[in-house]
């Protein structure tokens, strides 16, 4: 089956909850889309939102990738190979992961769509269900009560709260849960690179009595092998978010003495499900947590993230909330909630249906 035509396009998608973070606040994220569609109609789509700040490349230059020769050499082409054109993507734009991502999630959804099975059981599908956390933004106690209180009566369970701009009031943030919901949700939180070493050693002997499932990413980039003073157990509950770009990070830190007990992977950094994957194979190997999380996406690359994490056996985290607030995207489907537990929607593919 040849691809017919391709067409790749960038939105700009409001947030119906602007939240901030460690270094900024954020309303609205741009999206690139890269339609593939097979001579038999089939339409194959791939999103991309990388985080410049991370990896270096903005949907911007996504979109400038997507028109390139390069892709529009797809046309033609027989999709059965789909992956030979994926290999030579990573080679023709290396350090770019988003434009990987986004050649890489639609000739998934092509491929699969046309054998008519989901690709999460193309890789060989081991969960069926898992609980995703939902984000709060660094905000002052009494609003993160309160929107913890809206999540609880949307049925969610995973709260992931954003630290680091004042351990003090993170402190306090975390504490004011607790006293009001007591064990009723699991906390993990994210300093998105904000504390320094002396900050998060007083964080880990403060929430000791807090039950905090997981620490993401609390120091910068850079500053990996700092963690190696804190014990064993510590650094088990440690995720490396920022820290893990892709599969060479992966063997990097699966080096003993391990700075990260937990892998986030995010589609958007590794360049893709291929990418993905490649990362939760290392881990495997080295018996370590898969954490996924994702940027401010659309349901396109969210999908495509809990496809690929429901392929992975060590796969213990979801966070794949960034499409739950968007107030506007080009598909729906992709995947359900119940209570707060996500499952993949029936289909081909990635399970989208075109709006």
């Amino acid at each position: 089956m040849k691809i017919k035509q391709i067409r790749a396009y960038i939105r700009n998608l409001a947030l119906t909850r602007p939240y901030t973070i460690a270094s900024r606040t954020i309303s609205d994220v741009e999206n690139v889309f890269l339609e593939v569609e097979l001579e038999n109609g089939m339409i194959g789509t791939g999103a991309a939102n990388p985080a410049p700040e991370v990896v270096g490349e903005g949907p911007e230059q996504t979109l400038a990738n997507a028109h390139s020769s390069f892709f529009e050499e797809l046309a033609g082409s027989d999709i059965r190979y789909f992956k030979q054109w994926i290999g030579t993507c990573q080679h023709q734009f290396p350090n770019l992961p988003g434009t990987q991502a986004l050649l890489d999630i639609a000739l998934h959804d092509a491929f699969c769509q046309w054998l008519d099975i989901p690709v999460a059981a193309f890789y060989g599908q081991y969960w069926k269900e898992l609980p995703t956390s939902v984000t709060i933004g660094i905000m002052t106690a009494h609003d993160t009560i309160q929107t913890a209180e809206e999540y609880k009566k949307m049925g969610f369970r995973v709260l992931k709260v954003k630290l680091g701009l004042d351990l003090e009031e993170d402190l306090e943030r975390l504490r004011k849960l607790r006293e009001v919901f007591g064990t009723y949700f699991t906390v993990r939180v994210d300093a998105n690179q904000g504390y320094s070493l002396p900050e998060l050693q007083r964080f880990l002997k403060a929430v000791q009595s807090l039950d905090i499932e997981l620490v993401e990413q609390p120091l910068p980039v850079g500053h990996e092998s700092d963690l190696l003073v804190l014990s064993a157990d510590e650094r088990r509950l440690l995720a490396a978010d920022e820290s893990l770009k892709d599969a060479s990070y992966a063997l990097k830190w699966a080096q003993t003495p391990r700075p990260f007990g937990i892998y986030n992977i995010k589609l958007m950094k590794c360049g893709g499900i291929t990418g993905g994957l490649d990362i939760a194979r290392i881990a495997q190997a080295a018996g370590i947590d898969l954490f996924w999380g994702c940027n401010d996406e659309s349901i396109v690359s969210i999908s495509a993230a809990l496809h690929t994490a429901f392929a992975s056996p060590n796969t213990r985290y979801l966070d794949l909330d960034g499409s739950l607030d968007l107030a506007e995207d080009v598909v729906s489907g992709g995947f359900q909630i119940n209570d707060g537990l996500l499952s993949l929607a029936p289909g081909s593919g990635l399970g989208l249906k075109r709006i």
